[in-house]
C-alpha cells in the first residue's frame, strides 16, 4: 500500500481524497495557492506545501510545481482529482520520470479520450455505439456543408478537444452553419488552445446516462451502473441521480457493457466515467466521450453501491486487483446529487465570491455533504464556485427527492449567495418529479436559469 499522498488539487474534491486516504491509513499531503493558504483542505491535511500564486496556471495547473512539492514532501503518489490537471497526460507522464505513482489512468488512455475524434474512432473500432458525424476535424466551411448535408440538420459543432460545454453550437438549418462553424472554433480556440471542430448528428431532447466504471492493471474491468444527468445549465450540470428511470434492465446491461467494452479498447485503469446521449423515443444510446478521473458526482453511484470509489481508485494504483468485474453491480434505492455552488440564480448565476460568515449543513438519516469550506472560508474569483454537493439516499426515488427538500430547506449558507433556491424550485417542479427530464429542461422550464 502507498504511504503518502499528494493530492493536486483543492476545495471539495481535496478534502474527499484526504478522507479516504485516512480510511486506508495513509499520510495526505496538500496544496495551496496564496490564496487558499487558509482553505479547509489545508487544515485537514497531514502535511500542506505552497505551490504558488492565486492563478491557477502559476500554481494548480502548474505541473512543475505539483512535481516539485511531491518531490519535497517524498510522496508515493499523486491524486490529481478532478478539473485542473487531472487529465493531462502530461503530469502522468512526468510523475513516472520520478517514480511517482499517478492515481489515474495511463498516459495513453488519457491522451486517447482526450481528443474526441480520435475517442470516436477507438469507440467505432470496439462496437461503442455512435451518433452519425463526421470522420474527423472539420477543414473548412465548404467541408462542414457538405458533412451536414450528409448527416441531416440539425448537428452540432463541436471543439475535438477539451469538454465542460464548450465550443459546442447548434446548426438547426444550412444558414445556421457558418455562424455555428466560427463561434464554436473561436471558443474552443480560446478554452483549448484547439480550435479544431467536428460535426456531430443533433439529437433533440435527449437525456444524458453515464456509466461508471472502474478497471484494475491485471485486466479486470467493472461498470458500477449508470447515473442520469440530464439537468444541466448550459451543459454544465446542476442535478444528478442514481439509477435512471428512462432505461430498461436491458438497456441498463446493454450501455454499462459498451462502457466496459470503451474501457477496455484503451487498456483503461483506475475510474472513469463513458458518457452517452440517450434518445428515448429511439431507444439508443450514442457515445459522448468518456472522462478519464474521478467525477463530480461519483457520490451517487457511492451511495447506491456502498462502494468507496476514491479508496478503490487508491487500492487499485496500489496494484491491487478488483475484487469484482462485470456489468451486475446491485444497486440498491436511489440517489440524488445537488451541486450547490456560490452562484446567484437570480442574476443569471452569476459568480458570488465572498467570504461564508455561515455554513450549517443538514445532517438527518439518508443526506450526504460533501463539502470543501466551513463558516469563515472565503469563496475566490479565481476557482470553480463549487461549495458543496449535496446528496440524498432513499428507498425509492421519491424518497430521495423528498428528502432532497428537505436537506434544502436546513441547508444554511450566509454570506454568499448559492444555487439552493433553483434546486428547490427544481425539486418541487411536477415534471421532474415525473421523471420527465431532458437536457433542455431546465432552460424550457426555467427560464430565467
Amino acid at each position: 500500500m502507498l504511504n503518502k499522498i499528494l493530492i493536486a488539487n483543492r476545495g471539495e474534491i481535496a478534502v474527499r481524497v484526504m478522507r479516504a486516504c485516512r480510511e486506508l491509513g495513509i499520510r495526505s499531503v496538500a496544496v495551496y495557492s496564496e490564496a487558499d493558504k487558509d482553505a479547509l483542505h489545508v487544515q485537514m491535511a497531514d502535511e500542506a506545501v505552497p505551490i504558488g500564486p492565486a492563478s491557477a496556471r502559476q500554481s494548480y495547473l502548474s505541473i512543475p510545481a505539483i512535481v516539485e512539492a511531491a518531490s519535497r514532501v517524498h510522496a508515493d503518489a499523486v491524486h490529481p482529482g478532478y478539473g485542473f490537471l487531472a487529465e493531462n497526460p502530461a503530469l502522468a507522464e512526468v510523475l513516472a520520470v520520478w517514480g511517482i505513482t499517478f492515481i489515474g489512468p495511463r498516459p495513453e488512455a488519457i491522451r486517447a479520450m482526450g481528443l474526441k475524434t480520435t475517442a470516436k474512432e477507438t469507440m467505432r473500432q470496439a462496437g461503442v455505439p455512435l451518433a452519425p458525424g463526421s470522420a474527423g476535424a472539420i477543414s473548412d466551411l465548404a467541408e462542414a456543408q457538405r458533412e451536414a448535408e450528409r448527416i441531416g440538420y440539425p448537428v452540432m459543432v463541436k471543439a475535438v478537444a477539451g469538454g465542460g460545454g464548450r465550443g459546442i453550437r447548434v446548426a438547426r438549418q444550412a444558414a445556421d452553419l457558418p455562424d455555428a462553424l466560427e463561434r464554436a472554433a473561436s471558443e474552443a480556440k480560446s478554452s483549448f488552445g484547439d480550435g479544431a471542430v467536428f460535426l456531430e448528428k443533433y439529437v433533440e431532447d435527449p437525456r444524458h446516462i453515464e456509466v461508471q466504471v472502474m478497471a484494475d492493471a491485471k485486466g479486470g474491468v467493472r461498470a458500477l451502473g449508470e447515473r442520469e444527468c440530464s439537468l444541466q445549465r448550459r451543459r454544465q450540470k446542476l442535478v444528478e441521480e442514481a439509477p435512471s428511470m428512462a432505461i430498461t434492465p436491458a438497456q441498463r446491461q446493454a450501455v454499462c457493457e459498451a462502457g466496459m467494452r470503451a474501457a477496455e479498447a484503451v487498456d483503461y485503469v483506475g475510474a472513469g466515467t463513458v458518457e452517452f446521449l440517450f434518445d428515448a423515443q429511439a431507444g439508443a444510446f450514442y457515445f459522448m466521450e468518456m472522462n478519464t478521473r474521478i467525477q463530480v458526482e461519483h457520490g451517487v453511484t457511492e451511495l447506491v453501491t456502498g462502494e468507496d470509489l476514491v479508496k478503490t481508485q487508491i487500492q487499485v494504483a496500489a496494484g491491487e486487483g478488483l475484487s469484482q468485474t462485470g456489468w451486475e453491480t446491485k444497486m440498491v434505492g436511489w440517489a440524488m446529487e445537488c451541486r450547490i455552488n456560490a452562484e446567484d440564480p437570480e442574476q443569471d448565476f452569476r459568480p458570488s465570491p465572498g467570504a461564508i460568515t455561515r455554513f450549517q449543513p443538514p445532517g438527518f438519516t439518508g443526506v450526504r455533504v460533501d463539502a470543501g469550506v466551513s463558516a469563515g472560508s472565503v469563496i475566490t474569483p479565481y476557482y470553480d464556485s463549487l461549495v458543496a454537493k449535496l446528496m440524498t439516499w432513499g428507498r425509492d426515488r421519491n424518497e430521495a427527492i423528498m428528502r432532497m427538500r428537505a436537506a434544502l430547506a436546513e441547508f444554511r449558507v450566509e454570506g454568499v449567495a448559492t444555487t439552493i433556491p433553483i434546486h428547490q424550485k427544481i425539486m418541487a417542479d411536477p415534471d421532474f418529479i415525473q421523471g420527465a427530464i431532458h437536457t433542455n429542461f431546465l432552460e424550457r422550464r426555467f427560464p430565467g436559469a
